[in-house]
């Protein structure tokens, strides 16, 4: 009988499984080495969780002198979005995730593909996963089942949490479990009017688990575990003919020669239908990897899932808010391998990708998202750029989301440069940006267009004394004056006006004194920059020169 049966429900399909397994052979790789991909849904963004598994795939196919590729995972066609697949790739590319094959973008920016275990899209694959599919109905472990999709989704969602706490659900359950093994008994005239009269249907799995036994499972990240067997006749191809994900994985991870499946956790509750599939194909299992979910701390200071409308979800939001490619990177590796921060530390020159990742130092438990932690690991980048590649970076991200600002940049890009070269190089580079965003506040004084006094001076210091010190100030300025002579001459003005020069002398007695020295440099600092906090006072006088400096010295005399 299931022989007649796979020839009725696919009379199409001339190939079988030993077709499928010559038409793609066995990898030519070395030993150890590691074949992983990264399969999304073109259904929208590229999620930052979504940034986990390909870095995760990218690294350990890479160090292993493996294979990295990228499988379009479409088989749902109702939630698939235009041009979702190109921006993936192209984000993915920008956070340093390269493919070694699959789909790829062409030199138009359209979708093309390249390597020899294509098609790379699972839309594409439909005959092989209908050979796959009459093979188990042929060997009696799949059987077909007409009638409407609706009737099918409401069949299979059945929430587990819910049986356990609700009697009558339980019961609802049993009684679709009943009418799902109901289905199973059907004859061949039967299934033959339904094929005359046109219906539609379903492939279902015919499970031989049984929930009260378990079935022993090495997660690489979570280690030994033990899972209910699956007892569920879930749907493998859709009355499209296109396979679900369950299915559809299974076939292309063995043909395309996976070694191991990265993905997160919230697959877990589906893997004993994954083990079962791979054990009903006859595939050797590839090792899998389940990441913990993503968490951040909501404003009650509770953990929750990182969700899609939460800031910073969507990967597109980093280019906006001006983040630097290199350190989202970098802060990712830091939530993906515990060792990370000491390795840098010990190799502060060396790219990320230079650190040997290693599966044993993931966390099992989620990994908490902090903003805060993305910002100090940006600060440390940037400052470790020179200034012509910061000027350039925030010249190009400035002019697509601050186009103003951006033009001013690029109008001058060698006055930009000298204003970013402040405090960079060194043991203690300054660390003022954590984003191409930070930088219109903080160098935004040097323009005129932007210059505004955003601080005013303390109410303790007598504004008579600020005006005498700032119009001394005019009297002494000298643009020819190296630093120290410059900051000779500020100190001298501090003493004259009654403030100490010398800091330690001001620590030691300060009650005999009006201020100090810094309290003085913050007064030059407001009037020139407008803010109590800038890069280096005299490199900024450099810069602006002198005309632009007692313009605005002289503006804060009248204005007090």
């Amino acid at each position: 009988m299931s022989e007649i049966l796979a020839e009725l429900l696919f009379p199409h399909i001339k190939t079988l499984p030993a077709d499928m397994e010559a038409r793609y052979p066995a990898r030519d790789l070395p030993e150890g080495a590691k074949v992983t991909r990264f399969a999304p849904s073109p259904t929208g963004f590229v999620h930052f969780g979504g940034l986990f598994p390909s870095t995760v795939g990218e690294r350990l196919a890479h160090q292993s002198g493996g294979v990295f590729y990228l499988r379009i995972e479409d088989t749902d066609a109702k939630r698939e979005v235009e041009g979702a697949a190109e921006g993936l790739i192209r984000t993915l590319a920008t956070y340093g995730i390269h493919f070694d094959e699959g789909a790829i973008l062409d030199g138009e920016g359209k979708i093309s593909y390249q390597g020899a275990y294509g098609p790379y899209r699972q839309s594409e694959r439909a005959e092989i996963y209908q050979t796959y599919a009459k093979q188990l109905v042929r060997e009696g472990k799949a059987y077909p089942c007409f009638t409407t999709e609706e009737e099918l989704d409401e069949l299979s969602q059945v929430n587990k949490k819910e049986e356990l706490k609700n009697t009558d659900w339980q019961a609802e359950a049993e009684a679709r479990r009943a009418e799902m093994l109901a289905r199973r008994n059907f004859t061949i005239e039967e299934v033959e009017e339904h094929l005359k009269a046109g219906h539609p249907f379903v492939i279902r799995i015919l499970a031989d688990g049984d929930e009260d036994k378990k079935v022993k499972f090495t997660d690489l990240i979570k280690g030994n575990m033990e899972i209910p067997e699956n007892d569920e006749d879930f749907v493998l191809l859709k009355s499209d003919g296109i396979p679900t994900y369950h299915f559809a994985h299974a076939v292309d991870d063995h043909l395309m020669h996976t070694t191991h499946v990265i993905r997160g956790e919230e697959w877990l509750p589906s893997l004993a239908k994954h083990l079962q599939l791979f054990r009903y194909l006859g595939f050797r299992t590839p090792k899998y990897m389940h990441i913990a979910q993503i968490m951040r701390l909501d404003e009650a200071g509770n953990k929750k899932k990182l969700s899609k409308r939460d800031m910073g979800a969507n990967m597109d939001d980093y280019t906006r808010m001006g983040y630097c490619p290199e350190a989202v990177c970098e802060y990712v590796m830091t939530l993906l391998n515990s060792n990370y921060e000491e390795w840098h530390m010990q190799n502060p020159d060396k790219p990320y990708t230079d650190f040997p990742f290693n599966i044993k130092k993931m966390s099992t438990s989620g990994c908490l998202f902090d903003f805060d932690k993305l910002n100090d690991v940006s600060k440390n980048i940037i400052s470790r750029m020179d200034a012509k590649s910061v000027t350039e970076k925030v010249t190009a991200w400035a002019l697509a989301f601050e186009p103003d600002f951006g033009k001013a940049l690029a109008a001058d890009p060698a006055f930009a440069e000298s204003i970013f070269a402040i405090g960079r190089g060194g043991a203690k580079p300054r660390k003022d940006l954590a984003t191409w965003a930070d930088a219109k506040g903080y160098m935004g004084f040097f323009y005129d267009e932007y210059f505004t006094v955003e601080d005013a001076y303390p109410e303790k210091f007598a504004r008579d004394d600020i005006r005498s010190i700032l119009e001394k100030f005019t009297e002494t300025f000298d643009m020819a004056d190296d630093s120290n002579t410059w900051f000779a001459k500020i100190k001298d003005i501090a003493a004259d006006a009654g403030f100490a020069a010398d800091m330690k002398l001001y620590k030691q007695n300060p009650e005999q004194y009006k201020g100090s020295v810094a309290d003085v440099s913050m007064f030059l600092r407001v009037a020139v920059t407008g803010k109590m906090n800038s890069p280096d006072m005299y490199s900024v006088m450099q810069i602006l020169g002198r005309d632009r400096v007692l313009a605005r010295v002289g503006a804060m005399i009248n204005s007090l």
